[in-house]
This record gives C-alpha cells, structure tokens and sequence, in this order.
C-alpha cells in the first residue's frame, strides 16, 4: 500500500472526528474493535508522537433504527402485558403463526433476491459484497429455523413470545407503528443506550472524547446547513424531503465517492444508507441521490422546518456537527470500514457543497471489520457478544492486547485463540515485570558497576528495540509489529537476568521503564490521566491506610508462629501457616509469592487473578493426589486379592472354593489323587497340581511372613481399612 506523509493543517495541531454510535441498543465486541482502535491510535498522536488534539465524537440519537427499536419494544411489552392478562393462549399462539410466517417470507425473499445473478462486467468487489450479502441473509434464514424450533416447543404465553419476539414485534409494528408518537418514548430509548455506551467505553478503559455532539441538539443548525446547500444548487425539496443532486454535484467538477472512485453504486449500499424507514426512489431525481431531511410520517420524531416537519438525513448530521466544532477542514475522520460508503463519501460531499471546497477530510482512518465463524458481527446477524458479557470472561487489558496484536485496518477474527493469545503476551509481561522489581529490591550500591560484554550487549539491543519500535509506529502505526518488539525485548532481557549472577539493576531498570512507557502509551497499563499532584506528594493521604491492611498481616501471620512455637509443634504446622500467608493472606492484598529450592520472589497483580492461580494450583494438586491415590487403591486391592488367595493352606488349597466337592480322595499333603467318581487322576494332573500346591505355599509363607504377629486376617482387614481412607482423596 502507498504510504501517505501525515501534514497537519496547524502544524502540531489535530482536529479528530470520529463518528459515535447509533445508540439504539447495546454496544458490542465489534464496537469495541472500532473504539478501542480508534483511543489506542489516538493515544499514539497524543502520548508518543505529541500532537495537541481536539477529539470530538458524535451520539446518533435519532435515527430509523431507533426509531423501529423504540416503537417496537413499546408494542411487544404491551401486546405481551395484555397478552397474560388475557390468559388466552390459542388467540397468541395464532398471531405467533401469522408473525412468523411473514418474517420467513420476508427472510426467504431477501435470499431469493440475492440469488439473482449479477449482470455481467459487474466489479469484483461488488460481485464480493453480494456474496457476502447472500452468505449474511442465509446465516438469518438458519437462526429464524431455530426460533421456529422454540416456538414448537413452546406451551405457555410467556415462553412462545421469547423465540418469537423479533417477528411479532415487527408484525405489530406493521400494523401499529404509525400510533406510537409520545418523542419521550425515543429520547428515553436513546438515551439509555447512550449512557450505557459511556459506561462501556469507561469499563474498556477508552479515554473520553474532547467533545460530545448530539443531534437531536443540532436540529436547527442542521436545517440552516441544508438550507445553505439548497442555496449553493446541489440539493432539492421533493414532496416535503431533501436530496442530494449527485449529478449536480460532479457537474461542477467535485469529485463524488471519493473513498471509493471508479465503481458502481449498489441498491443495496443505498438503501442501507437511506434507513429502513424510507420509502422507493420516486421522489429522487436520480437513484444515487440520497436525503438530507425525511419528510415526517406518523409514528416517528419531527422537527419543523422551511420544507415542513421532518427529521435530519443520517449522513447530513455528521456533516454538520464535525463542521460546528472543527470547521471548514478536519484533519481525521475516523470510523469503521463499514461506513467508508454511503456514508463517509456522502458527509464528504454534504460538507463539500456547503463549504464550498475541495476537500473537507485530508486523512480518513477505517477500523477492520471483526469477524465471529466467518461473518461480520453485528447486530443485525444476532451473532454478537456484548462488551459486557466479554467483560465477564475477559479483563479491558486483555481485550486491548489483542486488538493491539492486529493490523488495526484489517479485519480480524475473534475467537478464543486471538484471546487466548493476549492473554499469553499479558502474563508474559507480568512476569517480566515481577523479575526486575524483585531484582531492583537488592542493594546495587554495594555492587560492582563497570559494564561487561553481556551489559553493553543488553544495551545495544535496547537501542535497536528502540529505533525499530518508532519506525513500526511510524508505519501505519503497526502496534502488532510493535508488541512482538517488546516481546522480543523481554525475552532478551530474561536471558541477561537467567544468565548474569548479578545483573546491573540500572541497566535493567532502564529497560522495564521503556517496556513501562510504551504499554502505558498503548493504553495497557492505567495512570496518566490524573488531575492534580497525585497522592504520592507529601500532602497525600494516610500512610497508615497503605501500609495498615500488610502490617495486620503480618501481625496475624506472627501470631500463629508464635502460638505454634509455644505448643512445641513440627514443622509440619509452620510450612501450613507459611501455605496460608501465601495463599490467602497476601493473595487477597494483591501479592504473589513465588516459591523455589533456594528463596522466594514476590511480585504484585489483581488479587481476582491470584485467587485463581491458587485455585488452579489447589484443583491441580487435588487432581495429582486423586490420581496417586487412585493409583496406589488399585495397588492395594490387588494385594489384598492376592492376600485373599494366599490366605488357604496348601493342604486345604484343593478342599475349598472352587475345588469343594471335585475330588474322592487326597495324599498327606492335601492334594487330589482321584475324582469324586473314584477315577485315579492322571499323572500330568498330578504333576499340574503339584505345581500349583508349590507356587500357593510360596505365597503363603510370605503372606504369614509380612502378616507378622497380627495376622492374616488383621492384616487384610488393614489394607482394607487403608483403601477406604485413600478412597476419600478420589475425585
């Protein structure tokens, strides 16, 4: 890919606009991908590269999808209240039909409609976007077999209206819509998921915006934009709407669909432009024109305007507040790559025509889709996972790093290995980080200081790490190549301190503190937004709150050695108060104590993820004493059955269990000589059965011999007895 110069328009000065959420439900992982992409770059301008910006972020608070959300929440939870009050589950049961077979209608004729073959010379990429149109439109088409499922299964009101929630509630917003029209009703919605929006961008750890705009607070400034528009000649009023004349607009030499030049505009991307809400094309004077303002229709918020009441266009709002705030020139405009177009071309264009100018955006940054099995998530796709429940699974760090690890403009798959590797690379660092502290804990002054080979090596490769790192970043801002960097660095650093008897804590010192720097950049490592000293300066707070909660452990921790000492216990009862400390005590204040053969390092972290690592420690002895003793209760109740059968004399070998009433008559020693008919035995069962009487006094003797005093029967009684005690460690 070409490589752009990055030139400010104000010389270190930055103006950033990036497009905020339609806030009509909850975010999920692939809103995080765009935001935490887009508050990872900007803390690269803003903490590394030392740009001043002006960071504004927008709220989409109306909006069709809004619109329908809110209006249909309102008439399922009504339809649904009279619905059990009613009791009448035949009356549900058949509206639950008549919904769901008009949604897998609906559904199946999208399918139908993609099926259709492109003509021919259509461009790959839009041959590519219809197929993954079709492959999106199957996926729904197999999810509503799965709702069809539950309905079947279904035996009350209550749980025949959960899998058929989306199509009753689209039935009756069919039949009902035009009735729901209380504003509150869709600024109450909005501003629910707006505020959730904030909470989750806080719990990610996403640094808040400059500016927040909303449009339901520019509607006059919006309408006074379209109108300079109309002005200018490059929009018209067609039956109480607005449009943009695109063919206008290239006439007089601008340059329309800048982002993506040279293909052809779908339906589909113009309709997904345009809303759910709108109508056919009719009004438009060509099919590429797209609305600035929607003429009002019953069941939806309105506004008064020169055109009559009506509501702001999707794109025409982005336009107008970047303008407000940033002016006549941005320098970024961020969002996902989704929105490259309709929508980033057509704000480019609105803003374009009213500014008067060639260029409005001098630099666009488009966050890569992310993917779950293949498809883009969204919500749409019903295959997405909240930021929340992620948060549930994952820490904010964890999720940063692996957003982090990826081309920021590609797309990425999320899935557990992408995870799972984060969290490697984390625990990697983490490690890292305890090994230095507990290095830098010793006293250097009393050291030698004078650098060797293996120092001025470390160095050097320090510099290196150093000049490749800002030249990743340079590039594109390549974070993935910049984290294997630092891994790389961490694992040279580990090798100096595995290999040097007493490593040059300074050196390593400096080495961390970079490490330090550039995960506290990427936003990985919390701290750098205070306001004020902190509390670390001298009029900070309570040194006794600090210390207080360690210094009781250690108070309680001296007690049970004391007790212990006094009541002249082994040592067994010393390395389990030693155990607690470590497990427990100090788990819960946050700190991990490593042990080895000849000391021990301490290193802190989150006392949640300690607490797990014990558990994990304590499952994972749990399961090797499980199995030791499995082990040693197989070992056992095959000596007690070999006891059992040694337990016989040999003369009464052949005169009981098996060999009871087999045999007439014996010798001296007990064995057969004929059968119970009188027959005399054979001479190779003689020999066979001496055989066997030779091998049963062998295990005889040595049973009695290990039996000893207590005897052979005391003795198997003990085995016995110590199988059931191992049988209790079995899990």
């Amino acid at each position: 890919d070409d490589i752009d110069l990055f030139l400010p328009v104000s010389n270190r000065t930055v103006t950033w606009y990036l497009c905020g959420p339609t806030v009509y439900d909850a975010c999920h992982m692939g809103h995080a991908r765009a935001y935490l992409t887009f508050d990872i770059l900007r803390r690269l301008m803003e903490d590394y590269f030392h740009y001043n910006i002006l960071y504004q972020v927008n709220i989409t608070d109306v909006d069709d999808k809004i619109i329908l959300r809110a209006r249909q929440n309102k008439l399922f939870n009504e339809y649904k209240a009279d619905a059990v009050s009613a009791n009448d589950y035949k009356a549900v049961e058949s509206y639950v039909a008549g919904a769901m077979g008009a949604m897998r209608n609906k559904l199946e004729n999208k399918v139908t409609e993609l099926e259709e073959p492109l003509p021919e010379g259509t461009p790959a990429k839009q041959i590519e976007k219809r197929s993954e149109a079709l492959a999106e439109a199957k996926f729904k088409v197999e999810q509503f077999a799965e709702a069809e499922a539950g309905v079947k299964e279904a035996t009350t009101i209550e749980s025949i209206l959960v899998p058929s929630r989306d199509a009753v509630a689209a039935q009756l917003d069919k039949e009902k819509g035009a009735t729901v029209t209380d504003p509150k009703i869709f600024e109450d919605h909005a501003r629910r998921f707006e505020r959730e929006f904030h909470e989750d961008m806080a719990s990610l750890g996403v640094r808040e915006p400059d500016v927040v705009t909303r449009v339901t607070e520019y509607i006059p400034p919006i309408v006074e934009y379209i109108e300079g528009i109309v002005k200018n000649e490059y929009a018209y009023e067609s039956n109480g709407s607005v449009y943009f004349d695109t063919n206008a607009f290239k006439g007089e030499g601008y340059d329309y669909r800048k982002l993506k030049p040279g293909t052809e505009t779908s339906a589909e991307e113009m309709a997904e432009g345009e809303g759910a809400l709108v109508g056919g094309s009719s009004e438009k004077k060509h099919p590429n024109d797209f609305a600035l303002w929607k003429a009002s229709k019953p069941g939806e918020p309105s506004w008064e305007s020169p055109w009559g009441n009506g509501r702001p266009g999707w794109h025409i709002e982005c336009s107008v507040m970047a303008s407000d705030i940033i002016g006549e020139n941005i320098d970024i405009h961020g969002g996902g790559v989704d929105l490259m177009f309709p929508h980033h071309d057509n704000e480019m264009a609105q803003a374009e025509a009213y500014h008067q100018c060639g260029q409005w955006v001098n630099y666009f940054f488009h966050a890569g889709h992310l993917h779950i099995k293949g498809l883009k998530m969204s919500k749409s796709l019903k295959n997405f996972i909240t930021i929340r429940q992620a948060l549930e699974e994952h820490s904010p760090r964890q999720l940063r790093l692996m957003f982090l690890m990826q081309p920021w403009d590609k797309p990425m798959n999320y899935s557990d290995q992408t995870v799972d590797d984060a969290k490697a690379k984390e625990k990697y660092f983490k490690n890292f980080f305890g090994a230095v502290k507990s290095v830098l804990r010793t006293d250097f002054v009393s050291e030698r200081q004078g650098w060797t080979p293996a120092d001025r090596s470390l160095r050097e490769v320090l510099l290196k790490v150093q000049e490749s790192v800002h030249a990743s970043l340079c590039d594109n801002m390549k974070t993935y190549e910049a984290i294997q960097i630092l891994v790389d660095l961490v694992q040279d650093c580990n090798k100096y301190l595995t290999a040097e008897d007493k490593p040059k804590n300074l050196l390593i010192k400096k080495v961390a503190i970079y490490v330090t720097k550039m995960l506290r950049v990427f936003g990985l490592i919390e701290g750098g937004d205070e306001i004020g000293f902190g509390e670390s300066s001298s009029a900070g707070g309570s040194k006794e709150a600090v210390v207080g909660p360690f210094v009781d452990a250690f108070v309680e921790f001296r007690e049970k050695v004391r007790t212990a000492a006094k009541s002249k216990s082994g040592p067994g009862e010393f390395l389990s108060h030693c155990d607690e400390v470590r497990d427990s005590t100090l788990a819960n204040l946050g700190i991990r104590v490593e042990d080895s053969t000849e000391t021990s390092m301490w290193k802190m972290d989150d006392p949640e993820v300690i607490r797990k690592e014990v558990e994990e420690k304590k499952q994972r002895a749990a399961e090797a004493a499980s199995k030791k003793a499995r082990a040693k209760v197989d070992r056992l109740e095959g000596d007690v059955t070999k006891a059992k059968n040694a337990a016989t004399t040999p003369t009464e070998m052949f005169k009981t269990g098996s060999h009871a009433d087999r045999w007439g008559s014996y010798d001296d020693n007990g064995k057969p000589t004929t059968t119970k008919d009188g027959e005399p035995l054979s001479k190779s069962q003689q020999k066979s059965m001496a055989k066997e009487q030779k091998n049963q006094e062998k295990a005889h003797a040595k049973l009695v011999k290990a039996a000893g005093e207590k005897g052979i029967d005391a003795y198997i009684a003990d085995l016995e007895k110590e199988i059931e005690g191992l049988k209790i460690n079995l899990v």
